[in-house]
């Protein structure tokens, strides 16, 4: 019983800091809401024995990236960023977004599992540790799409380079 309890306080945490995060007008408080969230995952994934997805969670998005989003939301200059009008009247993207993925929804509760076959799942070996069955499942099952994603990520990165240096000059 005191896992399932454990388990319903951290989603309900992550569910309800999640929503804080969108619903805060404060950036900052938004991205300490983020981090109670992304705590709570990672309570999630240490109460499932992912120990390799725990430790991911919480080095390195709860102690780099939120940091550099924290640094990056207290240096940028907030008053000018409000009275920018880009993002203002974009409720059109944003209503035709919610459709779809509340079509998506829909489609996955009326068609169940048969909706999105998963693979069947190998059995885990004694002598893995989980952190080699995460590695060996991702550099043998999924080479491709690792390499895909990784790929993604460089021409992010350069992209946003370019568009910083364009920027300045």
């Amino acid at each position: 019983m005191l896992p399932y309890a454990g388990f319903f306080i951290l989603a309900a945490t992550s569910l309800l800091s999640a929503v804080l995060v969108i619903t805060r007008r404060n950036p900052v408080h938004s991205v300490i809401w983020l981090i109670v969230t992304l705590f709570s995952v990672g309570g999630i994934y240490l109460m499932l024995q992912a120990e390799f997805l725990f430790a991911v969670q919480v080095i390195l998005y709860v102690g780099g990236i939120m940091v550099l989003f924290l640094f990056v939301v207290m240096l940028v200059n907030l008053d000018v960023a409000v009275k920018r009008a880009q993002f203002r009247r974009k409720w059109q993207v944003a209503l035709l977004t919610a459709i779809i993925l509340a079509g998506e929804l829909a489609y996955a509760l009326l068609r169940g599992r048969a909706a999105f076959p998963l693979a069947a799942a190998r059995p885990a070996t004694a002598a893995l540790g989980n952190t080699q069955a995460v590695a060996l499942s991702l550099y043998q099952d999924y080479m491709l799409p690792v390499e895909i994603a990784s790929v993604l990520l460089l021409v992010a990165m350069v992209g946003a380079v370019i568009m910083a240096k364009k920027e300045l000059d």
